[in-house]
């Protein structure tokens, strides 16, 4: 197992409170000028499909609509 598969599934363990802790610790230690390569990537991927097909962009509500419900 990758140590980054084990950490994972350390920290998926922990309460959502310690979860959250840990993601602000390890998000402030990245650099200020951080740039995820294949999230920018992505982020492109997206828009020009967007831009594309615009019945397919939603809504900031129903955005967060859509992962609440499936939080249920």
């Amino acid at each position: 197992m990758s140590v980054i598969t084990e950490a994972e599934k350390l920290a998926m363990s922990l309460p959502e409170n310690e979860r959250a802790k840990l993601a602000d610790r390890l998000i402030a230690s990245l650099p200020a000028d951080f740039i995820d390569e294949e999230e920018v990537g992505e982020a492109l991927r997206r828009s020009k499909a967007m831009d594309e097909d615009p019945s397919r962009v939603i809504s900031h509500e129903e955005f967060f609509k859509y992962f609440e419900e499936r939080r249920k």
